[in-house]
């Protein structure tokens, strides 16, 4: 049941009240970490690379189809969620040079980490230069050549769209402040049919062969523009830009949570009997939108959720280095120490609930022993005064958790 808008005086905003901090979203941190388990069945469903542990072969194919969207789904998530956060506890105090040093320690330390041991492990005697030099700079889903936007530690191509992101954010957030709130909702559906019209024009314009090496039924090129191309993914990041404008601004209806799960469900349904390419985003950005403000809502009416917990926010918190360690653990895991065995049922549960559980370990390691030493030495803010070169820049981030 859709009930009335929420009232503005309920949102602590911070561009009403720049010297408060917004208010926190706990179940929005708690939610990460399942978007990040949809892109690891994903990767564990493969038959090439052969991540997939079933033995038997219409199982194996049963869980490929069923988790086949699932890394579509997590990534577009973070997405908008990126867009989300970075706006909502967005300061106008803050500094162009501050955000991006805040932003660069936030996702490079993890990535470098993980790209050294992959190219230890496995990546590195098969990896040209021309394909590992751009991916540890985060530049290489630039690259259309598949060997490039796809190597070494292969969920690192997301961070390339990141990166963008974070570049542009302090270009962004004034005209999306400046929008009337009023012309929220028809920009939110600009971004949408934004999307739409990306898909179509790669499944109208680009040709459909030669096929991608994981047998996907579109060609590198479509697979590369559709999906990869930062450029492209722009639009989940500004919907989530006017998602948090338009909460803030009371503006978007109270929902429950279960219903945005149900949404959510019924949106990765039809991603999975929509051509190919639309399950990218298409298929599933309106129920994700739903869900990210349904729960952000959540957490300002103060009602307690199943993600609220600590544990939950515990592994949230863990969720991005869990995001980059999975398919290393995945891939050598499965091919190097395993050496590529299939199971039955029970043995192939087990065997994925172990290698997450691995995955696991190793993004508490990121997160102890990397990404929270480096935030705590180099991200804390040291000048607040407004400078001309590094800009105030209308409403940058103090500290976000995305």
């Amino acid at each position: 049941m859709v009930t009335a808008p929420l009232p503005v005086r309920t949102v602590p905003s911070a561009d009403e009240t720049p010297s408060r901090r917004p208010a926190p979203l706990p179940s929005l941190t708690g939610l990460r970490f399942f978007a990040a388990v949809l892109v690891f069945f994903f990767h564990s469903s493969f038959f090439e690379p052969l991540t997939n542990p079933f033995a038997d072969r219409g199982q194996a194919e049963g869980f490929q189809w069923l988790f086949s969207k699932a890394g579509w789904m997590g990534v577009s998530f973070f997405f908008v969620l990126s867009g989300f956060v970075l706006t909502w506890s967005s300061r106008r105090d803050d500094t162009v040079i501050g955000f991006w040093r805040r932003r660069l320690l936030k996702i490079f330390p993890n990535h470098v980490v993980m790209w050294a041991l992959a190219m230890l492990l496995f990546a590195g005697a098969a990896t040209p230069l021309t394909a590992w030099l751009p991916n540890l700079f985060l530049l290489h889903s630039w690259f259309p050549q598949h060997d490039i936007y796809i190597s070494v530690n292969a969920p690192s191509w997301s961070l390339c769209s990141e990166l963008l992101f974070y570049l542009l954010f302090p270009f962004l957030i004034g005209p999306v402040r400046r929008i009337r709130t009023e012309r929220l909702w028809a920009w939110a559906g600009a971004a949408v049919i934004g999307m739409t019209a990306l898909e179509t024009a790669v499944d109208l314009l680009v040709p459909d062969q030669p096929r991608t090496p994981e047998g996907f039924p579109i060609s590198s090129a479509q697979f590369w523009l559709g999906y990869n191309f930062p450029p492209g993914r722009l639009f989940e990041f500004v919907l989530g830009m006017l998602l948090a404008r338009l909460v803030l601004a009371g503006r978007f209806p109270r929902i429950p949570v279960t219903a945005a799960v149900a949404l959510a469900v019924a949106g990765y349904a039809l991603a999975l009997n929509v051509p190919f390419l639309y399950g990218f985003t298409v298929a599933t950005i309106v129920p994700v939108a739903v869900l990210v403000c349904a729960v952000a809502m959540a957490d300002i009416d103060g009602r307690r959720t199943l993600l609220s917990g600590r544990a939950m926010r515990w592994l949230g918190e863990v969720s991005f280095g869990f995001y980059m360690a999975q398919y290393v653990v995945l891939y050598y895991g499965r091919i190097h120490v395993l050496h590529n065995r299939t199971y039955g049922v029970l043995g192939g549960v087990l065997e994925l609930l172990a290698l997450l559980l691995v995955t696991l370990a190793l993004g508490w390691l990121l997160m102890v022993c990397v990404e929270r030493p480096v935030m705590r030495r180099w991200a804390r803010p040291r000048d607040r005064t407004p400078r001309t070169a590094a800009g105030p820049v209308g409403g940058l981030v103090a500290q976000s958790s995305d």
